[in-house]
């Protein structure tokens, strides 16, 4: 990571927090519609930078079509997630849930073969799967409040930037082949 892209991480680290400070702040129905905004245009942003990668420079990669693959299921989630706005907010929670459950699995599964295969950083990995998945039985929990959509978001956002932010200080390695 260059200088550039570690100021970059910073600054979206604390956008990200100030964000979630709001949301937490002002929780109200127009900060759950931004909520709904915010995950469908990421997500779309996300999945079309994919697609995009994909035909740039992954349809020539080993698995590439994977990342094809990815990018369209992404986009179909954006999709899904900006009809969501006029439904009631159980299903925006058991969106949530699925989401930070199938994120946490994955990340502690990774963390697990990382430290299975290599010497390098599977506990923050590890330990970031375990985040997911505590908010993810938050969000069961407390599924009957009206307010927990945006406070486990908010949470999620906040631990998010957090990670970002801690991750722009880390070094990184370079492997040099001679």
């Amino acid at each position: 990571m260059n200088g550039f892209q570690r100021i970059k991480a910073i600054l979206i680290g604390l956008l990200m927090l100030a964000v979630a400070i709001l949301f937490i702040l002002f929780p109200s129905d127009e900060m759950y519609m931004a909520i709904v905004w915010l995950l469908s245009v990421g997500l779309a942003i996300a999945g079309i930078r994919d697609i995009i990668f994909y035909f740039r420079m992954a349809r020539h990669m080993i698995g590439g079509k994977m990342i094809l693959i990815q990018g369209v299921i992404i986009l179909d989630f954006a999709l899904i997630t900006g009809s969501l706005a006029d439904v009631p907010k159980i299903y925006i929670l058991l969106y949530l849930i699925g989401i930070h459950a199938f994120s946490g699995v994955v990340e502690v599964l990774r963390a697990m073969e990382a430290k299975r295969t290599v010497d390098g950083p599977w506990k923050l990995k590890f330990g970031h799967g375990l985040v997911n998945l505590g908010l993810a039985m938050a969000c069961l929990i407390f599924i009957r409040h009206s307010n927990t959509a945006i406070m486990i978001y908010s949470i999620g956002l906040i631990y998010s930037a957090i990670v970002r932010i801690f991750g722009a200080f880390q070094r990184t390695s370079f492997i040099l082949i001679e």
